[in-house]
C-alpha cells in the first residue's frame, strides 16, 4: 500500500502540535512553573526542552521518516537485532496510556455537558466535588463518556491521515488557540486580584532552583512533548521529506510552551482572584473551576468554552496515540486501515471501561488498593516512557547508521540553518539525552 503523507507544512505542524498539547499543559506546567521558580522555571525548561527532550523528538523524527513504517517495523529495517522492542515498547506504552486517556477525556465531555445544561448553577464547591466523586464512583458515566470520546477518536482515525489526522488538527488547533486566548484576557483584564495568579506565575525566584527542579523541567518537557511512546516516530513516517525535521521540532517545542504558559495565564488569575490554593491534576480543573465559574460575569459561556478547550486538548492527544497503534496493527497484521481501527476500538474499549470500573464503588479491577486506572498512569510515565526515550536516543547515536541521521535532520545536507548544528544536535542525542533521561528515570522511580 502507498504510504500516506501530510499534505502541507501547516499540516504537518498542526498535526504533531495536536499530539503534544494535552491536559498536562493545562494544569501541570503552570503549577510546577509556580512552585519551582516561576519565571525561573520558564527557563530551565526552555533549556532543558532544546539539550534534552529536542534531540529525542529529532531521534524519532529520523527514525520514523526516514523507515516509513509503524514505530516497531521501523526499528526492524534498520537494525537484525533486538531492537525492534523498542518501537513494541512504544506501541504498548500508546495503547496504555490511551486506556486511561480516553476516561479523562470523557470526564471532559461530561463536564462540558453538565456545563451546557447550566448544572452548575448554585451549587457550592463542596456540592461540586461530591457530584464528581459520585459521578466517577458510579462506573456507568464514566465508562460511557469514555466509549463516546473513544468513538470520536476512532472516526477521525478511521477517515486517514491527511483527512482525518491532518484535518481535525488544522481546525482544532487555531480553534484551541482561540478558546484560550479568550479565556486568558477574561482571567487578566476582568477578574479582581488577577495579578497574584500572574506573579505566581511569572515572579523569577532563582533560589528555588535546584538540581531536583532541574529533573522536574525535563520531566515536565518529556511527557509534555509526547516522547518515548511512538507518537512522534509514527507521524513522523507521514512527514514529507522535503519537511526540515529540526525546524518542526523547534516550532512544536515553542507552540507547546506556549500553550502551557496561557493556560496558566487562563487558570491561576481565577484561582487567585477567589482564594483557592493552587492544586494540580483533575481537583483544579474539574472541581475547582467550575465553581469559579459561577461567580464571574458570562461565567456560563466561560465554563462551555473552556471544557470543550480542555476536550479538544484530550482528544488531539488521544487520538495520536491510537493512531500509533492503528499503524501498527495495520502493517504488521495485513489489513485496512478502518478495521485495524475498529478492531482496536472494541478492545481498547474493554481496557478503557476496566480503568474507569476501577475507581468505581464497585471496587473492580483493584489491585493492593490501586486502581487499573492509576497502575497504569503510574507504569506508562514512570517506567515505559522514559525507558523507551533512553533506548531511542541510544539507538539513533550509536546503532542506526551515521548517514541516516545526517540525511533527515539536513534533508540529505540540502538544510544547513546553522554552522555546525548537525554536529551539536549528534552530540546531544549521544552525549546529552541519555545522562539526563536515565537520571530523570532514577528520580521518578525514588533512588535519587
Amino acid at each position: 500500500m502507498e504510504k500516506a503523507t501530510f499534505k502541507s507544512s501547516i499540516g504537518t505542524f498542526a498535526a504533531v502540535a495536536g499530539s503534544v498539547v494535552g491536559l498536562g499543559n493545562i494544569w501541570r506546567f503552570p503549577y510546577l512553573a509556580g512552585e519551582n521558580g516561576g519565571f525561573a522555571f520558564l527557563i530551565v525548561y526552555l533549556v532543558v526542552s532544546l539539550l534534552v527532550s529536542l534531540p529525542v523528538m529529532l531521534s524519532e523524527f529520523a527514525i520514523g521518516r526516514s523507515q516509513r513504517s509503524n514505530a516497531m517495523r521501523s526499528f526492524k529495517q534498520i537494525s537484525s537485532g533486538p531492537w525492534f522492542l523498542v518501537g513494541f515498547l512504544g506501541v504498548a506504552s500508546a495503547y496504555i496510556i490511551d486506556s486511561f486517556y480516553m476516561v479523562v477525556g470523557g470526564w471532559s465531555l461530561e463536564f462540558l455537558r453538565k456545563s451546557v445544561m447550566n448544572e452548575f448553577a448554585g451549587q457550592t464547591s463542596e456540592q461540586i466535588a461530591e457530584g464528581f466523586n459520585s459521578y466517577v464512583a458510579n462506573g456507568v458515566g464514566p465508562v460511557a463518556w469514555a466509549e463516546i470520546s473513544l468513538c470520536l477518536a476512532t472516526i477521525i482515525i478511521i477517515l486517514g491521515v491527511s483527512k482525518g489526522i491532518e484535518k481535525m488538527n488544522k481546525i482544532m488547533m487555531p480553534t484551541l488557540v482561540c478558546i484560550l486566548v479568550i479565556l486568558v484576557i477574561n482571567s487578566i483584564f476582568f477578574l479582581p486580584n488577577s495579578q497574584a495568579g500572574i506573579d505566581f506565575l511569572f515572579h523569577p525566584d532563582f533560589s528555588k532552583i535546584t538540581f531536583k527542579t532541574l529533573l522536574t523541567a525535563i520531566g515536565q518537557s518529556f511527557f509534555s512533548l509526547s516522547l518515548g511512546m511512538g507518537a512522534m516516530l509514527t507521524y513522523a513516517s507521514y512527514i514529507q521529506e522535503k519537511e526540515h525535521l529540526p525546524n518542526t521540532a523547534f516550532r512544536v517545542m515553542i507552540f507547546d510552551s506556549t500553550i502551557a504558559l496561557l493556560s496558566g495565564l487562563a487558570i491561576f488569575p481565577a484561582v487567585f482572584s477567589f482564594g483557592i490554593d493552587p492544586s494540580s491534576g483533575p481537583h483544579l480543573l474539574f472541581l475547582t473551576m467550575p465553581n469559579i465559574f459561577q461567580q464571574i460575569i458570562g461565567g456560563r459561556f466561560l465554563s462551555i468554552i473552556f471544557f470543550l478547550f480542555v476536550f479538544m486538548a484530550a482528544i488531539t492527544s488521544q487520538i495520536s496515540l491510537l493512531e500509533v497503534v492503528t499503524a501498527y496493527a495495520s502493517e504488521e497484521l495485513k489489513i485496512k486501515r478502518w478495521k485495524a481501527a475498529l478492531g482496536l476500538f472494541f478492545t481498547m474499549s474493554i481496557t478503557g471501561s476496566i480503568c474507569a470500573l476501577s475507581q468505581s464503588d464497585l471496587g473492580l479491577f483493584v489491585i493492593n488498593g490501586h486502581t487499573m486506572f492509576d497502575i497504569f498512569d503510574y507504569a506508562s510515565s514512570n517506567y515505559m516512557m522514559p525507558i523507551g526515550g533512553l533506548l531511542i536516543v541510544i539507538f539513533a547515536g550509536y546503532v542506526m547508521p551515521e548517514r541516516i541521521l545526517h540525511s533527515q535532520l539536513t534533508n540529505n545536507g540540502t538544510q544547513r540553518p546553522l554552522p555546525f548544528y548537525y554536529m551539536v544536535i549528534r552530540f546531544l542525542i549521544r552525549f546529552v539525552s541519555p545522562v539526563f533521561i536515565s537520571l530523570m528515570f532514577l528520580n521518578l522511580i525514588g533512588i535519587i
